[in-house]
């Protein structure tokens, strides 16, 4: 038992300090967690989409990735010009909306909350740098037996996490009934989501 516990705790611990920092997959997790709008199925999608890639870094697909520099260039500019965009709309939306409450927030379609989703999922490019680069380093250190339960790990902390989150954004709501608070929680995405986009350019520049 205890060869069993030992990389599924390693693997939880590694897959939790890699998802649970501020980024813009949180934030808009946050934000439809607090406006309680199709939590389940963005929840699912995220960690599902973890456990695949999870999974395939486990079985060497990290190996591959790592051979196609081009891919992760690719991925990192897409990312860059869709967090710009986010960052930009949510500047515009703290400056034109002075009095915006919880109960004002406009409901979004099912097919455009999916796809706002799939854009904060798929084009980071952290999913593929720590999900696949680093998850399948790490794995590479864990006796060959124990690489699946490594994975296991890993995959139960985006499982766990993401409800949290998700659901857990309601104990904020009281928070977010005044105006301003949306306003903050506008202008901090707004900087993380720039600052991100700044940063992966950065080392995009750095890397060419």
């Amino acid at each position: 038992m205890h060869t069993i516990i030992t990389p599924i705790m390693t693997g939880f611990c590694l897959g939790a300090s890699a998802i649970i920092a501020v980024g813009a997959q949180n934030l808009f997790i946050l934000r439809q967690g607090l406006k309680r709008e199709h939590v389940l199925p963005i929840i699912l999608l995220c960690a599902s989409v973890d456990a695949v890639f999870i999974t395939a870094s486990v079985h060497g697909v990290g190996k591959v990735v790592a051979a196609m520099p081009f891919f992760t260039d690719i991925l990192t500019y897409a990312g860059a010009a869709f967090l710009i965009w986010q960052g930009l709309s949510a500047l515009r939306h703290m400056t034109t909306s002075s009095s915006v409450t919880l109960e004002d927030q406009p409901p979004q379609s099912l097919r455009k909350v999916i796809a706002m989703t799939c854009g904060f999922t798929l084009l980071n490019p952290h999913l593929y740098l720590d999900t696949v680069l680093l998850m399948g380093s790490v794995s590479l250190t864990q006796p060959e037996g124990s690489r699946s339960w490594f994975g296991l790990g890993a995959v139960l902390a985006s499982f766990v996490w993401f409800p949290l989150l998700g659901y857990g954004a309601r104990v904020l709501r009281p928070f977010f009934s005044n105006p301003l608070s949306w306003r903050i929680l506008d202008g901090v995405t707004a900087a993380i989501m720039l600052t991100l986009a700044g940063t992966l350019l950065y080392h995009a520049g750095l890397a060419g």
